[in-house]
């Protein structure tokens, strides 16, 4: 018999957060993101999402950078608060305290910035994940970021793994697989387990 998991819901993630659950957080921009992030032209004003934010580290990285379209979204108000009170002239109209799922599609995104929320999803929402990601982007626009690629075992609660070949069925519909590939430059912990993906929507 298939197991039911609980709603991962708000109350849920600010649940964790308030008991310190929050293993995921490096506290830190991880260095697979910051290389990427450094060599990005702030020409433009690229507009970017980073989903599941968590306290958001990469969303400070890219405002520090002078990157000025840097949204965030999480459905526990800690994380936003968190990152409001480390970078206070961060927009306070780009913290969204919403539902990925639920986002809408009134101006696409340039880019999508992937870190340790794929892998605190109910495995069954991986397909919609894929799908919303491709919604919520331009033509050509990217999705990139870290993915665990990695068997945690059974598990009744965030983080979930998973494996390459799973995850390219999810993407593959939808993007052209510009970089795929096991992370050259993870945290100590993390090395061997994370693909870096760079991923361009058809």
């Amino acid at each position: 018999m298939q197991t039911v998991l609980p709603a991962f819901d708000s109350a849920y993630w600010q649940g964790r957060y308030a008991a310190g659950r929050d293993g995921w957080d490096a506290h830190a921009v991880t260095p697979p993101l910051r290389a990427y992030f450094d060599q990005l032209a702030v020409a433009g004003q690229p507009r970017i999402l980073v989903p599941g934010a968590g306290r958001a580290y990469e969303a400070e990285h890219l405002h520090r950078l002078g990157f000025g379209q840097v949204f965030v979204a999480d459905l526990a108000p800690e994380p936003l608060q968190a990152l409001a009170a480390r970078v206070p002239d961060f927009p306070a109209e780009h913290l969204l305290l919403a539902d990925f799922f639920a986002l809408p599609n009134v101006e696409p995104y340039d880019l999508i910035v992937e870190q340790t929320f794929f892998c605190a999803l109910n495995p069954a929402l991986r397909p919609a994940y894929a799908r919303q990601c491709a919604a919520l982007l331009r033509p050509g626009g990217t999705l990139m970021g870290l993915l665990f690629d990695t068997d945690f075992g059974p598990a009744q609660e965030p983080p979930f793994g998973g494996s390459k070949e799973e995850y390219r069925s999810y993407f593959a519909p939808y993007f052209d697989f510009r970089h795929f590939e096991t992370a050259a430059n993870s945290l100590q912990p993390r090395q061997g387990r994370e693909l870096f993906i760079c991923l361009k929507k058809k």
